[in-house]
């Protein structure tokens, strides 16, 4: 009668060999899942996104021309830069074609297709400020970098005072 239970047992798997080959599969499941997070890591391309421009600002209308830059190893082809003011912007608004109003004080831009150690297309808009405040901050980063790994943030971020003055303000 016992040998007939064991034989049972390892027929249904429950024996110490199932348990055997249990801990095999979840072991190479884990395997699999730690592989399989790290590659993904190492297929995302890597780009180092940068902004260079002026802003000036005259009677509440401010002026924006910046060109983005991609300082790779990796092309980009497109991402997405926000310009965020310190005071509200006007109602009526018109942007260039790539660039959309997304808050009170927020246009963001696509920058089109970056070349790996290469410079963008030139973006220029105008907004209109709430008022004619005599001073607005300007804030520059990226949003969306087309889905490759930026590690340097530094140079993507930018801050520029302009006073209203008509003078240009280098960023």
């Amino acid at each position: 009668m016992m040998e007939m239970r064991l034989r049972l047992r390892m027929r249904r798997g429950t024996g110490i060999g199932a348990w055997v080959r249990g801990v095999g599969v979840v072991g190479a499941g884990a395997a699999l899942t730690l592989g399989g997070a790290s590659s993904v890591g190492a297929l995302a391309p890597e780009a180092d996104l940068a902004y260079h421009g002026s802003v000036s600002m005259a009677a509440g209308l401010v002026d924006v021309r910046l060109t983005p830059r991609n300082q790779g190893p990796s092309a980009v082809e497109d991402a997405t830069v926000r310009l965020r003011w310190s005071a509200p912007l006007a109602d009526v608004q018109r942007l260039p074609g790539a660039c959309a109003r997304s808050g009170e004080r927020v246009v963001v831009c696509r920058t089109g297709p970056l070349a790996a150690d290469g410079l963008g297309d030139q973006i220029r808009l105008q907004v209109r400020l709430l008022g004619e405040p005599s001073e607005v901050m300007l804030e520059i980063d990226t949003v969306w970098g087309g889905g490759a790994v930026d590690r340097d943030h530094g140079n993507d971020q930018e801050r520029v005072l302009a006073l209203d003055t008509g003078d240009s303000y280098v960023f």
